[in-house]
């Protein structure tokens, strides 16, 4: 199951700890990970990303799930410049990439208080034993949550919707005199640029979805294979 996994801890040095665990469940065959970040909270309540992983789908937060949860969680004082170049400038927070609800988001900010550290993924994991046994034993607090999917009907409802009322806009215009016409033109106007900006929006929402999708099988590929080389090796190991 695809997840946000969130793990607090109360250094840098546990939370490097916890992501280079991760990376031996990964190698382990144990879960998949789709992109990673290490994260500090300061005292004024903003968020450094500390690292972030340099391997698919991508490497940069924006536009990702685990972007729009840093983003979310730094809250009105934003993002600070880490120690990550551009990856802690601006703002990721994006309402169509973040695919978790207000209630999981409250329990790791609570956790996640000034000068704490986490570990922030997206991942997919079959079962929640390994990653909780790593993680507890670095002194870190885990919080998980499956993630919805994209929201693409909703978008394009919306998008039917306006078409409609344009419709009858151009409907209204074709009967309406020549002073009314020429209001009712700027409002048709309006509101088909915006109809041409959701569409594009939307196209270019789907188009990187589409390409992380894309980039996730891959890594599931590439971690299948790691996982059967494990058992092999498992398999030949004398007792």
């Amino acid at each position: 199951m695809e997840r946000m996994l969130v793990t607090v801890f109360d250094n840098e040095k546990k939370a490097y700890e916890g992501k280079k665990a991760l990376g031996e469940l990964q190698a382990e065959g144990n879960l998949t990970i789709y992109q990673a970040a290490v994260i500090l909270k300061h005292a004024d309540g903003t968020v450094s990303v500390k690292q972030i992983d340099d391997s698919a789908p991508v490497n940069t937060l924006t536009g990702t799930a685990v972007g729009a949860l840093i983003g979310v969680l730094g809250g009105p004082a934003g993002i600070a410049l880490g120690a990550v170049g551009g990856a802690g400038i601006g703002v990721f927070y994006d309402a169509d990439t973040l695919q978790v609800g207000e209630d999981f988001i409250e329990d790791v900010s609570k956790s996640l208080a000034p000068n704490k550290v986490a570990v922030v993924a997206e991942v997919d994991e079959a079962w929640t034993t390994p990653v909780d046994t790593r993680m507890e034993a670095l002194g870190g607090t885990v919080f998980r949550r499956a993630l919805w999917a994209v929201q693409e009907q909703v978008r394009r409802e919306e998008i039917s919707a306006m078409k409609a009322d344009l419709a009858e806009l151009k409907s209204e215009a074709s009967k309406a005199n020549a002073e009314r016409k020429a209001k009712l033109q700027k409002k048709i106007e309006q509101l088909a640029a915006k109809i041409d900006a959701q569409d594009k929006k939307l196209t270019d929402k789907l188009g990187a979805f589409e390409a992380r999708q894309r980039a996730k099988k891959a890594i599931l590929k590439q971690n299948a294979a790691a996982a059967g080389r494990a058992l092999k090796n498992l398999a030949n190991t004398r007792v």
